[in-house]
């Protein structure tokens, strides 16, 4: 389980970017210059998948029952639920040279279709993001898979469930910044590859924390067993 300390940390690119702001080519007189209306672009593909120690149907009730366990889990981002299907989720707070962004994004969980679940990113009501636009896709999957010999060795005396349910996601996501003037000064390959890294960042780290929270919450509210790697760690079930 990660820490709150990795869980925040995202030191890296923002000091990298710290780096570049010391450079001679680069006026912090234009710090208060507003920015262009041209906005820069992050993106990436992510896959990742969590293992549910029960059949596929009993995982399923569970997710289609996410106005209870998404909430509880999502913190400590913040979550506020807008509709049946959908919520509006304050990731956390970002920023480096005194700028800062705080990404609010509205996410709509569309019903299942033969198992499979699209999650895609909504207008919010009543807001108008400043600077930022997030544009948010994702692909989620339940599949039963077998379990393995070894495992299902190891862990017998616990009386773990013989079945496993995969639940296997795919991530489309993009962020357009617009940002001030003194910070497109920098060089935009510094910029891009900066903004990228960061992006990957975020997302494993919230997704890592967030597979840890549901899988424990998942097991616990059934009374299901969840094995335990050697050293102590839940198995996340990670493609890393």
């Amino acid at each position: 389980m990660l820490s709150r300390r990795e869980y925040q940390s995202i030191e890296a690119p923002e000091a990298l970017l710290h780096k570049a702001s010391k450079s001679p080519e680069v006026d912090d007189s234009a710090a208060d210059v507003p920015a262009t209306n041209t906005a820069s672009r992050f993106s990436g593909q992510f896959a990742d998948c969590m293992e549910m120690y029960a059949d596929v149907q009993t995982v399923a009730e569970y997710i289609n029952a996410h106005q209870g366990w998404f909430c509880r889990c999502a913190h400590p981002m913040k979550v506020e639920p807008l509709e049946k299907n959908s919520y509006a989720l304050v990731i956390g707070r970002f920023g480096s040279f005194g700028y800062e962004v705080e990404p609010k994004v509205g996410l709509e969980l569309l019903p299942p279709d033969k198992g499979v679940y699209l999650i895609n990113s909504i207008p919010l009501p009543n807001y108008a993001a400043q600077g930022y636009e997030v544009n948010f896709r994702s692909v989620m999957e339940l599949v039963e898979a077998p379990r393995d010999s070894s495992t299902q060795s190891s862990h017998a005396h616990n009386e773990v469930s013989t079945q496993i349910t995969r639940v296997e996601w795919q991530l489309d996501l993009a962020v357009d910044v617009q940002f001030p003037k003194f910070i497109q000064r920098l060089p935009k390959s510094m910029i891009q590859s900066t903004g990228n890294q960061l992006l990957q960042q975020i997302v494993r780290q919230v997704s890592r924390r967030l597979t840890y929270k549901v899988q424990e919450d998942f097991h616990n509210s059934l009374g299901i067993p969840f094995p335990v790697k050697s050293g102590g760690r839940r198995a996340l079930g990670s493609r890393e």
